[in-house]
């Protein structure tokens, strides 16, 4: 489990970004569409209004984040186009000289991807899985799941036969670490820790360590994939980042959004086929999202609720851990202490 501590600079940065977004306006001008605080779709035209209150103005200076777009020396129409620019907070101003003075008039608004498709799941296949595996990262191979936990008194990396559920080999931590997300890239094993900004390098048959390294700015290490070119690597924000595939030291980020805005708690990683599987870390909800890694879009919602049918304590036992079998173009997903691993195919709603 991640404990609420975890999440304390979202709760204070949050409410911080909602108050900026949705400032009033106290000059002489100010825009009448769009209104601050307005959330718009990637693509749309908006309409630009500002209200001159009837002051006879010089000229107007648009500009967006700072950077201008459009100059006029009258009142007519502007254009704002949202498909030349990102996802996320943006800040429209109109610099307004009129009168021999200078004034501003600002516009915050949202800008959102459409809405993402939902999927279903069917169960192909039940299998057995160790109720004391607090579940942080699954990789499948040949038959066989590669899988890491977490908490300091049972992190853990383990070889388990998928079939059976039975641990083939398991490497224990010392209580040092609290494990967190693992993958596999050929005959090595990269193994996050949460709160220690270090990672693990093992030898995929032996189980001996290799190396350790310091995954670079972000705090935490949550969850951990490949994309055959670079690792990808969540921390619990709405952003995922990308590592050197040598120094494995973040290089860039990318912030995830869909239609409601940014997407916060991504968690467990897997990538496949060019998107990024995402478990969302919520007791609430069985959540995987699908996200287009380049611009951090979620493309696709599995509603995993009902999946699970074991016993569950009020926390712990989130849905975590997702790997894909290439084989048969299933999902494998689990949780934290569950009592099974399930073989699921999607299903387009």
């Amino acid at each position: 489990m991640k404990f609420k501590l975890k999440y304390l600079g979202l709760a204070v940065v949050l409410p911080f970004l909602f108050i900026y977004g949705c400032k009033t306006q106290k000059g002489k001008f100010e825009f009448v569409n769009p209104k601050s605080g307005s959330k718009v779709l990637k693509g749309e035209k908006l309409q630009l209004k500002v209200n001159f209150n009837d002051v006879a103005i010089d000229s107007v200076v648009y500009s967006i984040d700072g950077n201008v777009f459009d100059r006029k020396r009258d009142t007519s129409s502007v254009v704002f186009d949202t498909e030349k620019h990102g996802f996320g907070s943006k800040r429209l101003s109109a610099k307004i000289y009129a009168e021999g003075k200078e004034d501003i008039a600002y516009s915050d608004l949202l800008v959102v991807p459409p809405a993402p498709k939902t999927y279903g799941f069917e169960v192909v296949n039940t299998f057995p899985h160790d109720s004391t595996a607090f579940t942080q990262g699954l990789f499948y191979e040949h038959g066989t799941l590669f899988e890491s936990t977490g908490k300091e008194e049972r992190s853990s990396l383990r070889k388990v036969d998928l079939t059976t559920g039975k641990v083939l080999q398991k490497m224990e931590g010392d209580g040092t670490y609290f494990g967190e997300g693992m993958t596999v890239v050929g005959d090595k094993i990269y193994f996050l820790t949460w709160l220690n900004k270090k990672g693990f390098v093992y030898d995929k048959a032996n189980f001996k360590l290799i190396k350790s390294f310091d995954y670079g700015k972000s705090e935490q290490g949550w969850g951990l994939t490949y994309d055959g070119k670079q690792f990808i690597k969540s921390d619990g924000s709405s952003n995922i980042y990308f590592l050197d595939p040598t120094n494995l030291q973040e290089t860039s980020s990318v912030r995830i959004f869909d239609d409601k805005g940014p997407v916060d708690k991504i968690n467990e990683l897997e990538y496949v086929e060019g998107k990024l599987y995402a478990n969302i870390y919520d007791q609430s909800k069985d959540e995987v999202v699908i996200i287009d890694p380049v611009s951090g879009v979620v493309e696709g919602v599995i509603n995993f609720v009902g999946l699970y049918d074991g016993v569950r304590k009020s926390a712990d036992n989130e849905m975590n851990g997702i790997a894909y079998k290439a084989e048969t173009k299933t999902f494998l997903v689990t949780g934290k202490d569950w009592t099974k691993l399930f073989e699921v195919r999607l299903t387009e709603r």
